[in-house]
């Protein structure tokens, strides 16, 4: 073969390869988007949610909101201050937030077996620093979580933290599930379950002494309930039926994000004392997170 055709062939081979190449480029290159992520999968359903559909609490960052502690560990035994900022989309801290149930930030501290339930109400300072008193009296993981809604935005926001207390960690079993508990001398008993997926009410009944007591208020209302999953403490504050009047009962919307076992937190006063009642309960039969 002559030099000149056997030239012109390597050519016409060259411009086959690359063009080959350059298609291929086209479909795997590095222009090509990249798969999207998976959703968040829910240890409690095996499902795919979006963030924006997680249960309260999951979540230290929300729609462009933190929860930023400033105090980061507790030291079990010992009354300290523990101090955290919520900044907002534009990285500065949040200074302004709208009421609810007569204060603008509801702060729970528990460690993660449920056990040292404290609610507590923080002050907050002009550059937006909340702080807190704050005793947690045995080593372990802590959940701190913020209840709160900024003044711009309309909806509310439950963040949540884990915080370290060092120690030797013995994790308590959670009492079994029941309807009837004794604190401070008073009788405290349920009626319902919490439901998933469903509509769902529960109403809570306090004596003492074997007569009923007319509940005072307390933040606006006449009972504050807090319940939190067990495993993840998926929160939920559950609010009394509007219309509720004073007297030993209060019922609340027990509609909770997903089957499992709660430990119900119930804050009421009575004598101008605060008193705290805790459960166990399991979402009702055939009621799992969808």
């Amino acid at each position: 073969m002559k030099t000149s055709v056997r030239l012109t062939a390597y050519a016409m081979g060259l411009i086959v390869v690359f063009g080959v190449a350059l298609s291929a480029g086209r479909f795997l290159g590095p222009d090509e988007k990249p798969a999207a992520a998976p959703a968040h999968t829910d240890e409690h359903g095996g499902h795919q949610v979006s963030s924006a559909q997680l249960p309260a609490g999951l979540q230290i960052t929300q729609d462009g909101y933190t929860l930023s502690p400033v105090t980061t560990r507790f030291t079990p035994g010992a009354a300290q201050t523990f101090a955290f900022r919520i900044l907002g989309p534009d990285g500065k801290a949040v200074t302004q937030y709208s009421a609810d149930h007569g204060t603008e930030l509801h702060l729970i501290v528990v460690r993660r077996d449920l056990t040292g339930y404290q609610h507590l109400h923080p002050t907050r300072a002009a550059d937006g620093t909340w702080s807190a008193a704050v005793t947690v009296r045995d080593s372990g993981q802590y959940r701190v979580f913020a209840d709160f809604t900024p003044l711009a935005r309309a909806e509310g926001f439950v963040l949540g933290v884990d915080v370290p207390a060092a120690g030797d960690y013995q994790p308590r079993e959670l009492p079994a599930p029941g309807w009837q508990t004794e604190v401070d001398g008073y009788t405290v008993t349920r009626a319902g379950e919490p439901q998933a997926g469903t509509t769902s009410w529960m109403t809570v009944s306090v004596s003492k002494g074997g007569q009923p007591v007319t509940l005072e208020p307390y933040l606006g209302s006449f009972g504050h309930l807090v319940a939190l999953r067990q495993g993840d403490l998926a929160y939920l504050h559950m609010h009394p039926q509007d219309g509720t009047v004073a007297g030993p009962d209060i019922t609340v919307d027990a509609a909770v994000p997903g089957g499992g076992t709660y430990r119900l937190f119930l804050e009421f006063q009575h004598g101008g004392k605060v008193h705290l009642a805790e459960f166990t309960a399991v979402t009702g039969a055939g009621h799992t997170h969808n």
